[in-house]
Order: C-alpha cells, then structure tokens, then sequence
C-alpha cells in the first residue's frame, strides 16, 4: 500500500529533508524502498517498481483460496496437506510439486479452526511481530468482550481471538462475530471475504480494494453501530502516530453509521500495547485510560504474565470504557480501588498525595516530594537533573538533550524549534 512521510533531521538544524519510505516495514533489509520528497522518478523506474510488486504477489488470490479450502475440506483426512515451507494448504494434484519440502499431514478439522497454532508466527518486531495472545489473555478479552455485551469485534492484527470468537460460533449460546483485518495474507486460506480482509494497520489500507473497504464498513454499521467494539495489537515496534491515525479512520467510518445522537460518542476500542506508551497513546486519544490487566503471550519468552516469565508483561489493555467497567480476575490478584474506581493489582497502592494508584509495572511505586509525582521504586532523586532516575544513569547535564536544539527536559518530536507542517 502506500508509503508514509518521514523527515531526516539533523542535530541544531531545525529543518528536516522529508522521504517517503515503507509503512509496514521499519528496517530496510525487509523492504528497502526509499525516495526523497522532491525527487523526480525517471519512467525507468517506475516500471521496475511496478515488475517487482506484480513479481511480488501471493499465488492466489483471497477468492481463489476461498474455493481452495472448500475442496481441502472434502478431502479425508489421510490426503489432507500443509506445506510448512509454502505455508500453503496443497490439493491432492500438488504434492509432486512440494514433494522435496517438510509437510504437515492429517490435518484436522480442529486445526483448521486455529491455524494461528501451525502458521508459523512471522517475529520480526518492526513489521509483523506476530506474538500471539496466550489462552488465559485470549479467554479473558472474550469473556469480557460478552459480559460487556458486545456482539461484533472488529480484530485489528488479533488472529488468535478472531479464531476463538470463530471456534465457538456454532455454539447455540454463543452470539459474537468478529471480522479480521490483518497484513498476513496467509489468513485468506482459512477465512471467507466476509470473516477475514488484507489489511495494513499503518497506513489505513485494504488490499482487497473497494470491495474490502465495503465490507469492514458493512461490519461496523450493522445495528446501527452498536455492540460492536475494536480490539487491536499492534507491532510494538511500530509508530504510534501512523497507528493511532488508521485506527482514528477505522473510528470514523463506524461514526458514520447514519444514527442520529452520536455527537461525540466514540466506538469502543482495546488497544494492546506496552505501558510505556501511555503518554503517547494519550497524546492522540485522551479519552482513553490505562488498564492493570498483564497482557500476556504464548510465543514471547518476555511478555508473560506472573512469574511464569523472566520477568513480568509490560502489556496492558487502554480503552476509552469507563475504568469501573473493566472488571479484572481477583484470582489473579486484581482488586477494585474504590478511590479510583477501577481495578489495579495487588501492588498498586493508592497514593494519597497524588489521589491514585500511580504504579504501572505492578509493583509499588514511591512518592517523590520534589518531582511531585509517584516513582519507580528503583529511583532516586537526582539534584543534577532535577528528576529521578535510575541511580547509574547519565545526567543530562553532561550533554544528553533534544535532538534538535539541544535543551534538556524534551525529545525531538516535541521540540518548540520545530516547524511542524
């Protein structure tokens, strides 16, 4: 789809030169396009651009895998095929083709209900960083989703719920659909135009086209939009800004249901992502708010939830719900602060200088007089930097500031001396 504009600034210059470069792909070395705004591309060009993308293109198409995988599923389960290496559903006339290649065989149909569990996860950080979703933060999104009462998710790069919500749909209690938006193509085998479309979360684009674009618009205002709510796991490698403007779209198109008395209502989203983040979320949706909940996940030897990690997650749920809404397992040692009104973990002690549970790790955090907020506990007050920081760090006195002017106490992105366009 199409690309992003950055800026390449150096440091004391106020102006940047600006290049369009790959939205989905942050590293060169996955997709090394590049060009300078003002640049002229000669025809030449051009058309090696367009020989690369058509060179480039799945073997089928989503229709043409839909067809396939209903004449996979007629097959018994002795000629039943994957190939691990294509990562491709094969028909019976295909197998002298992958013969030389490792295969996956009986496959159930179980299996295909949760391809999540044989795809292989695509974990490159800054472009897929497929990191699925553990059993317990999968059940627990889905329970919650129900209890709230909500009957479509919209699942924006969460393959693992839209497979669950998929698994229980012929249930006769079971009353939620989900439709997937998500860049891996591979999901096409298993799901129809109407469960599953092409999507790029950064740059807001469908690859099925209008008829793609249709559908996720068709999904949204069903109900005249209501019960429907957006749950979505970004890359966390990925730019806060592209996300927070596709998923402003995804927004707006629900807004457009037609129902009189939105005024400033907006749809109901879970937005995944590090704790850490929070102040850049905020920045572009300060309805939102930070849950305690630990995300956790099946294939990162990181992000686990308790002790059963090296360390705890750093994954959190932020939602424009009401906080109190959000109700969290007291199994799990979750409790509801009454002054806050919401649940916190066991950790997160209320303070009463700040009016509230300040901690974001799941530890207890420390009120600090002079920096007049909560701390890490491993902080300490530096007199040097007039802040807490780890004990060891290096003071921005010694030279450490703004990219840009070089002042302490700001970053790059929020400059004064920058001209924003």
């Amino acid at each position: 789809g199409p690309a992003l504009l950055f800026v390449k600034t150096s440091q004391g210059k106020e102006e940047g030169r600006r290049f369009y470069a790959c939205s989905a792909c942050r590293d060169r070395k996955d997709c090394n396009f590049f060009q300078w705004e003002d640049e002229k591309v000669s025809e030449t060009r051009l058309a090696a651009r367009e020989e690369y993308n058509r060179n480039h293109q799945p073997t089928f198409t989503h229709r043409q895998n839909v067809e396939r995988y209903k004449n996979f599923v007629l097959l018994p389960l002795s000629k039943r095929r994957f190939c691990q290496e294509c990562q491709q559903l094969l028909l019976a006339e295909e197998w002298e083709k992958h013969s030389n290649h490792q295969l996956l065989c009986d496959i159930s149909t179980a299996q295909l209900k949760s391809p999540s569990q044989f795809l292989y996860p695509l974990e490159n950080k800054k472009t897929n960083a497929q990191y699925l979703f553990a059993d317990r933060s999968c059940q627990f999104l889905l329970n919650l989703i129900v209890d709230l009462g909500f009957r479509r998710v919209l699942s924006v790069g969460t393959p693992r719920l839209h497979e669950m919500i998929q698994s229980k749909a012929s249930q006769e209690d079971f009353r939620v659909r989900s439709l997937l938006l998500d860049i891996d193509f591979r999901y096409s085998q298993f799901y129809t135009e109407d469960e599953f479309c092409h999507y790029n979360m950064f740059n807001h684009y469908f690859f099925g086209g209008e008829a793609a674009h249709e559908t996720c618009r068709n999904f949204l205002c069903e109900d005249n939009g209501e019960r429907v709510i957006m749950v979505t796991d970004p890359p966390f490698g990925g730019l806060v800004e592209a996300l927070a403007s596709s998923f402003k779209k995804l927004m707006a198109m629900w807004k457009k249901t037609g129902k009189e008395g939105q005024g400033n209502k907006e749809m109901p989203v879970f937005w995944i992502f590090p704790y850490f983040f929070e102040s850049r979320i905020l920045d572009f949706f300060p309805s939102f708010s930070m849950m305690d909940y630990q995300v956790d996940y099946d294939n990162h030897a990181l992000y686990k939830h308790g002790k059963t990690g090296r360390r705890q997650s750093p994954v959190r749920i932020f939602t424009n719900l009401t906080p109190s809404m959000i109700v969290l397992p007291v199994e799990e040692g979750y409790r509801f602060c009454a002054l806050c009104q919401r649940y916190v973990s066991s950790g997160n002690q209320h303070c009463e200088i700040c009016n509230s549970c300040t901690s974001k790790d799941g530890r207890r955090w420390k009120h600090c007089v002079l920096c007049k907020k909560c701390v890490k506990p491993s902080w300490f007050h530096c007199n040097s930097c007039n802040c807490c920081a780890l004990p060891n760090h290096s003071c921005e006195k010694s030279g450490s500031g703004c990219f840009v002017c070089g002042k302490a106490g700001h970053k790059r992105s929020a400059c004064p001396s920058l001209s924003h366009a």
